[in-house]
């Protein structure tokens, strides 16, 4: 199981799960229907269960949750974020007063869903690609303030975590070349890698983005880590893996741009070290999830 704290900090979570509490309880912390109903001594036990298969992500940002909304409920998992969600089978367990399991209800079922959604829809392409040499990344494709946590899904599901941010990397696309020649490439990237590392000495990587063959043949000459191969086909990425293999065995390769459940077989069977799917967090539908009282 990753680490949800290597994705993002304990401080940014509460924060994250603090706007959520207030945009759902208002500033007077009111839940107005728990109020009507339920009194205010009334202890339950509730049970987080699958409604459907898929792999689960979330769990680890259940305490915090719990904490933000007053401590008084008590969480006990059943299961580990990346374990396999099984109908009807509870992964994780709330003791507490009434009002406070359902008010914490929505906040944790909306992380839990979403997560293991993308969790689920990652264990999806990753299996496609088994047998091969590639690992499915995600793209800095996320919803603003949940990008950690998502990062944290995907790896759930057993993806790579691409670049956090535009901080720590250097990915140079098409806009940042424009109308710069392939032969003026190798001088323009050695440059910016110099830069790159003197701004950030801890750099992940750098990466260069190509659409064509005739670029690839110039960055392949140039001091990078990953070429970027944009919205090629099938026989043109195995061109691009013959390139490669002759002229720069050590540079790694990834895929990307439209890549389908369909379609990412065929592409990590034509040799590429890597592919970038950004519909792991942009359009991973929720998985059914549930709490039950009782």
């Amino acid at each position: 199981m990753p680490d949800l704290h290597d994705y993002i900090s304990a401080e940014a979570l509460a924060t994250l799960v603090e706007t959520a509490r207030l945009e759902d309880l208002g500033p007077d912390s009111l839940d107005v229907t728990s109020r009507c109903f339920i009194p205010a001594s009334a202890q339950t036990t509730a049970h987080i269960v699958p409604r459907e298969a898929g792999v689960l992500a979330g769990l680890a940002t259940l305490d915090t949750v719990c904490s933000v909304y007053g401590g008084t409920v008590a969480v006990e998992t059943l299961a580990t974020d990346g374990d396999a969600a099984t109908p009807g089978q509870a992964a994780a367990t709330l003791r507490g007063p009434t009002r406070e399991v359902l008010a914490v209800e929505r906040v944790a079922l909306n992380l839990l869903t979403h997560l293991s959604g993308i969790a689920s829809l990652t264990a999806q392409y990753v299996a496609r690609c088994a047998g091969t040499r590639a690992t499915v990344y995600d793209t800095r494709k996320t919803l603003p303030g949940l990008r950690g946590l998502q990062k944290y899904a995907v790896a759930c599901g057993g993806g790579g975590t691409h670049r956090i941010g535009l901080y720590d990397a250097v990915l140079v696309k098409d806009n940042h070349l424009a109308g710069l020649p392939p032969e003026a490439m190798v001088a323009r990237l050695t440059e910016a890698r110099a830069k790159a590392v003197r701004l950030n000495p801890e750099l992940k990587f750098v990466m260069a983005e190509v659409d064509s063959l005739c670029q690839l043949e110039a960055v392949l000459q140039a001091p990078v880590d990953i070429v970027l191969l944009d919205n090629m086909p099938p026989a043109m990425l195995r061109e691009a893996v013959a390139m490669r293999d002759a002229a720069a065995p050590s540079i790694e390769l990834e895929a990307s741009g439209g890549i389908t459940l369909d379609t990412i077989a065929a592409v990590a069977q034509t040799g590429v070290d890597r592919i970038s799917v950004g519909a792991l967090t942009h359009s991973a539908p929720s998985l059914d999830l549930g709490l039950d009282i009782g």
